[in-house]
């Protein structure tokens, strides 16, 4: 990897369901992108609704969004997913913002939900820090699962992979000769 790539390191952490009485299972899990746009273009990146589509989908097909970028506002989007071998499954992401602190910091909870029923919930807290030539973007989730799929096994591998694909996206966008960058003039 050469030192303009972008990369990511992955931790997880956590408790088999079979562990908690309830039948809850929590997760825990960082991806962390060096990125070569500066802190304020990745914000811009998660603020800006339109640069936001370009990175930030659900899958399948008929996807509609709405994205209200402050405290206290959050995001709905619906989709359909569709495989050759399951019926149509109906997508629905729910967020609220908690914390946005401009070019450092973004926490946000979300739902997931299939066919209208609730898989998992989460905490997520995005940091973004400057680094010589870019950022540093370190995404974190405290994940809990209330219905898992099948034995609930592959669930964090789940979620830790569409965050990454999301993640993957967004470098795109940044990298994106359509996305203009703000330049500061030095005086």
């Amino acid at each position: 990897m050469t030192e303009n790539q972008d990369s990511a390191v992955e931790q997880t952490h956590g408790t088999p369901s079979e562990s908690v009485p309830s039948g809850v299972r929590h997760d825990t899990f960082t991806v962390t992108l060096r990125l070569s746009a500066s802190p304020a273009e990745v914000f811009r990146a998660f603020a800006d609704s339109d640069l936001r589509r370009r990175w930030f989908k659900l899958p399948g097909s008929g996807a509609t969004y709405e994205h209200d970028f402050r405290v206290g506002g959050g995001e709905t989007a619906y989709s359909t997913f569709t495989t050759l071998d399951t019926p149509p499954q109906q997508l629905k992401f729910w967020s609220r913002y908690i914390d946005i602190t401009p070019d450092v910091r973004i926490v946000y909870v979300y739902e997931s939900h299939v066919d209208g029923v609730l898989r998992w919930t989460s905490l997520a807290t995005v940091e973004l820090h400057a680094e010589p030539g870019g950022a540093e973007l370190a995404w974190t989730e405290q994940v809990a699962f209330v219905a898992p799929t099948g034995d609930g096994s592959d669930d964090l591998l789940h979620v830790r992979g569409g965050t990454r694909l999301r993640l993957n996206g967004l470098v795109a966008a940044l990298e994106s000769p359509h996305t203009p960058r703000k330049t500061t003039s030095l005086t």
